[in-house]
């Protein structure tokens, strides 16, 4: 079956699909995307997806290209044309085609906006074998810009990071600023100690993850304990459990760091009771 991707309005075969070389996503990093995750055919989390681009869109001063409920539409349309059951959705907008190349932004009335939406098919994605088992990380320097809280495609350094944790052996790197786990390379990182859950507070050297929001509102119903505070490398070696949340990933344990075991080096009780329980009410409220 031949993949059907969006590109500013048309429904188009992948092999057709096409942006210009002047498009400033390509040349300037000039972007922002968002990937929403799919469950049985259903959307899941779109309303926070949608809210946070509009947020990206407006820090780096860029217009919507269009409004959420044709956003919806285009999601859902694409979920049917792809006969998506478990999978992904991945949106781009980039400042657009002005027809050069030049450092200052152009004209949004005469440059409109680049919209570009494609699925990616995960087959049993909320089964994957890497909860029961856990992941491994490393911790590198943070060294990206300073504005980590708007979803933009300059997404060289976490590549880079990906890559030193293969090389090391893990499954992803945390990366530290000051002493402090900032988050993973795609991800928002948690530790577990003395029976609370403790993530960085929201700011902008982190990203407001959607799923992160949604993971803290279902802890704080299920009675458990919730910290917003840094936390250092040495805190979550000595940590009960540790986790990660993410789009994709949803609440996925981590069971080491830097070659040391956390807790009992498998995953922990409050991280897999809040994948059970992110998983159950994503389906539920799924679009």
């Amino acid at each position: 079956m031949t993949r059907i991707v969006y590109v500013n309005g048309d429904y188009l075969p992948e092999q057709e699909a096409k942006v210009s070389v002047f498009d400033r996503g390509f040349l300037m990093a000039d972007g922002v995307y968002e990937v929403t995750s799919v469950l049985g055919g259903k959307i899941i989390d779109f309303a926070g997806h949608a809210k946070r681009l509009e947020r990206s869109l407006a820090e780096l001063d860029m217009s919507a290209p269009v409004d959420q409920d044709e956003l919806l539409t285009i999601k859902r349309e694409l979920v049917v044309r792809n006969a998506l059951i478990d999978g992904m959705i991945y949106l781009q907008v980039t400042r657009g085609n002005p027809g050069d190349r030049d450092f200052v932004f152009p004209d949004p009335e005469t440059t409109p906006s680049t919209l570009v939406m494609f699925t990616q098919s995960k087959p049993g994605l909320a089964d994957n074998p890497a909860a029961k088992q856990g992941l491994k990380v490393i911790s590198i320097e943070d060294i990206r810009w300073g504005r980590r809280d708007i979803k933009t495609v300059q997404l060289l350094y976490p590549s880079m990071g990906k890559m030193m944790a293969k090389k090391a052996g893990a499954d992803d790197a945390w990366m530290i600023e000051n002493g402090h786990v900032t988050e993973g390379t795609s991800n928002n990182a948690y530790i577990v100690t003395g029976g609370k859950i403790v993530t960085r507070q929201l700011g902008t050297d982190i990203l407001h993850g959607i799923t992160r929001a949604a993971v803290l509102r279902f802890a704080k119903e299920a009675q458990m304990v919730v910290e917003e505070r840094p936390f250092t490398v040495e805190e979550a070696k000595a940590a009960d459990e540790a986790f990660i949340t993410s789009a994709s990933a949803f609440v996925m344990p981590v069971v080491e760091i830097d070659g040391t075991a956390i807790g009992s080096g498998k995953p922990g009780p409050i991280a897999s009771r809040l994948r059970e329980i992110y998983i159950d009410e994503s389906r539920k409220s799924g679009l």
